[in-house]
């Protein structure tokens, strides 16, 4: 899939004047190593690893071209939260459930969802061009165990 990005992200970045650099190369690579989410300081941190010259300024601007050119979805999580999701090319259709209580974002596809979405947008008179489900709810590990992780790694993290 990298080969794929690379091209359509060199495509994008060639019609608007730009060059490809080696900066930009290395933040693509970082941000298209796997399919997890991340921050635009994680993706930071992730780039400083493959090049410690990566510029803060360059990142940005980056991950706001991937996002224009359709590569990279921005994503608000609620608490003034934005993450990246970097697999919209391979799974465009699907959608996230984020527990409120620690934080955890789940990814799911459903057909059935797909199917109204389409009915609705259908029935007041509009063709969907994109779509984005976010689902806040509670998720049952804090109050079937009484302790969840990922909520002690979360608070943690915003701590450290």
């Amino acid at each position: 899939m990298k080969t794929e990005v690379k091209k359509k992200f060199d495509e994008f970045i060639s019609e608007r004047g730009m060059r490809r650099t080696s900066q930009r190369d290395v933040i693509v690579d970082a941000a298209f190593d796997s399919d997890d989410h991340f921050t635009a300081e994680e993706l930071l941190t992730k780039a400083r690893k493959l090049d410690p010259k990566t510029s803060r300024a360059t990142l940005y601007r980056t991950i706001s071209l991937l996002v224009e050119c359709g590569l990279l979805r921005e994503i608000d999580l609620g608490r003034d939260e934005r993450v990246y999701d970097p697999n919209f090319l391979d799974s465009p259709d699907h959608n996230h459930l984020i527990c409120v209580d620690c934080g955890k974002v789940i990814e799911f596809a459903d057909d059935n969802v797909a199917l109204l979405v389409d009915c609705i947008t259908r029935r007041l008179g509009f063709r969907p061009s994109s779509k984005s489900m976010r689902i806040e709810a509670c998720c049952d590990k804090l109050r079937s165990d009484g302790v969840c992780e990922n909520l002690i790694e979360m608070r943690l993290g915003k701590v450290g």
